[in-house]
């Protein structure tokens, strides 16, 4: 537990840092937004952080929060996944070591983070082939559950953390 502690402090003052390097002010309404963010073991959507950020700040307003997002994601702590919908999905940058493929489930919508070490590989591959800088990459898996009884396989997969 003072292990997660340690690194919930980190990120924070890690998240501080961002933000004054960015000549950026450090407001308890984004430190609310960031610790909310960054408390989520799953991925979560904007109103899922807006909820989040008001039970540790009710100040915290939904323009604030979308305002936030992009500093989020800039100060990579936080990183977006966009699964082809009309909002995106959020999730913090906590203990990734390579690369994390997406496989969104049709049938429950859950998004499960799968290493995937061969695609930065890859990526900086065919980027050197061609001359160019790899910027940002995806792999993204959209499947269904094999199962007869569909909502008990969903709820039932391995999460990211036994892959």
């Amino acid at each position: 537990m003072q292990s997660q502690q340690t690194d919930v402090y980190d990120a924070t003052e890690t998240f501080k840092e961002f933000l004054n390097s960015k000549g950026l002010r450090v407001t308890t309404q984004r430190l609310a937004i960031f610790d909310a963010a960054y408390g989520y073991a799953d991925h979560f959507t904007a109103e899922d952080l807006l909820e989040s950020a008001r039970q540790i700040d009710d100040s915290v307003s939904r323009a604030t929060v979308y305002r936030a997002l992009p500093i989020l994601t800039q100060s990579s702590l936080i990183r977006e996944v966009d699964v082809g919908r009309d909002y995106k999905f959020y999730a913090a940058n906590k203990n990734a070591t390579t690369f994390q493929a997406q496989v969104i489930c049709v049938d429950c919508d859950k998004i499960f983070e799968i290493d995937a070490p061969f695609m930065e590989w890859y990526g900086k591959t065919v980027a050197d082939k061609l001359g160019l800088e790899v910027v940002t990459q995806r792999l993204q898996v959209t499947a269904r559950c094999q199962s007869e009884s569909k909502s008990i396989a969903c709820g039932s997969a391995p999460s990211s953390d036994s892959d």
